[in-house]
């Protein structure tokens, strides 16, 4: 998702080949192959990727550099700390799901800060326009909705951050995001899928 926003963003037309692919052993994480013949690594590298070869359309990072080290800092909180509580508050149970739980709304309640601060009252983190946090926070959306749907648990809670959630509503809307953001549903049955094949796996383990 992040790399077609960003060449969405820069009106860059690319072709989109959907098709099953390996995790990488030390990056684990999506491999694009560039129009040059090149491949990059990491969702968030791309988007800087793009953002610095087309340079001449609207910027992705910020210009300033305080700006621009603050995107990147909590670029890297939503996919180091941000993301896997969502992924443990799904999964767990009891007390370790309700303390996953509480992490998971304090990290939200500091985007919801950082929110504030860095948007100036406009509607998206990079003011108001999509900038690489929008980008970065935005590509999980999908997945909070499916997660709230698959557990019940509401994640974006409109008393204790506003912002995000009039945030996220922006954000799915945008022309460059409507048409690349995962249909909930779609979320949902995949997950499910995962799970029964997991649980088909270990019922057929040789003991």
């Amino acid at each position: 998702m992040r790399p077609r926003i960003a060449l969405n963003i820069k009106s860059v037309h690319y072709e989109f080949v959907q098709e099953t692919i390996r995790s990488n052993p030390v990056y684990k994480k999506i491999t694009v192959l560039l129009h040059n013949g090149k491949h990059i690594f990491g969702s968030l590298i791309i988007v800087e990727y793009i953002d610095e070869f087309w340079s001449s359309s609207s910027r992705i990072l910020p210009s300033d550099p305080y700006d621009r080290a603050f995107a990147r800092f909590w670029g890297s909180y939503v996919d180091d700390e941000l993301f896997p509580n969502l992924k443990k508050t799904k999964s767990g149970e009891g007390e370790a799901r309700a303390e996953n739980l509480k992490q998971l709304i304090d990290g939200f309640v500091l985007l919801e800060k950082a929110l504030v601060k860095s948007s100036k009252g406009k509607a998206f983190f990079g003011g108001e326009e999509i900038g690489y946090l929008d980008i970065a926070l935005g590509s999980y959306l999908g997945w909070i909705r499916a997660i709230e749907k698959l557990t019940g648990i509401q994640v974006l809670d409109e008393a204790k951050t506003p912002n995000l959630c009039k945030w996220a509503h922006a954000f799915s809307s945008h022309p460059a995001v409507k048409d690349v953001m995962p249909e909930t549903h779609k979320l949902v049955e995949l997950d499910n899928q995962v799970a029964a094949a997991k649980m088909s796996a270990a019922a057929n383990k040789p003991t």
